[in-house]
């Protein structure tokens, strides 16, 4: 993993208005740039920090994907979520000062390191910055609560149609297309997240392919009717 002390500058950064400093004036995004002043390349496949790390910093996702997973009692890998450019990783390290997961690049990524202490520090100088903190963190709880009741109550159909709804949107904030994606994860991962054996996941994509809801090729996707997506979503079924 490469640390480069090199100037990461929030105020000229194309994601600002989805990542830490948005809403932020000219005097604080300058305060914030002092405080991110490096940033991390994160290899393919190796980890940004690994469960029971010392907790020290908040992490900016700059370019490219990540999955956070944690390890069950008989040793099977769970994925607990994705990231993306613009999102946060770190904040499940608040609490114990230590991290509960790990954090592994899906793809060749960059992040910005933002060291905890200073970013409290100007959270409680700045009530901008303290009130985007809060959301991030309120978010996270949102996500988790979403996912609860997606392995609670929902079919395999639902479980994949919301993932992907959820998936594009995400992209889309960020300047990508409304209907179409690579898929970072493989399949197994999407399985691990959503509660769903390999062989489901599979054969719930082949179902939408067949029903011509979508296309895919290997890890391309695209969305041909998000209407028909967002309906098994949003119909009751008999269980």
């Amino acid at each position: 993993m490469d640390v480069q002390s090199i100037k990461v500058a929030c105020s000229s950064c194309n994601l600002r208005e989805l990542c830490l400093p948005v809403g932020l004036n000219e005097h604080e995004l300058d305060r914030l740039d002092r405080v991110i002043s490096t940033r991390k390349r994160v290899k393919r496949g190796t980890a940004l920090f690994s469960a029971g790390d010392k907790f020290t910093s908040l992490y900016a996702v700059r370019s490219g994907f990540f999955k956070t997973c944690v390890t069950t009692a008989d040793g099977r890998d769970q994925v607990t979520g994705f990231q993306m450019m613009g999102e946060i990783l770190g904040l499940d390290g608040i609490v114990q000062d230590h991290h509960a997961c790990d954090a592994i690049a899906l793809e060749d990524a960059e992040v910005c390191v933002m060291p905890f202490d200073q970013v409290e520090q100007l959270s409680r100088e700045f009530t901008t910055l303290q009130h985007h903190v809060h959301k991030i963190m309120s978010r996270e709880i949102v996500r988790d609560h979403s996912v609860m009741l997606l392995l609670g109550s929902m079919r395999a159909e639902e479980r994949l149609a919301a993932f992907l709804l959820n998936l594009v949107q995400r992209l889309h904030a960020r300047g990508f297309s409304q209907s179409e994606l690579i898929l970072r994860m493989t399949r197994e991962e999407i399985g691990s997240y959503l509660g769903m054996k390999l062989e489901t996941v599979s054969r719930t994509f082949s179902k939408f392919v067949e029903e011509g809801i979508i296309e895919v090729k290997q890890r391309y996707v695209l969305i041909k009717n998000t209407d028909a997506l967002r309906h098994i979503v949003s119909t009751p079924q008999c269980r």
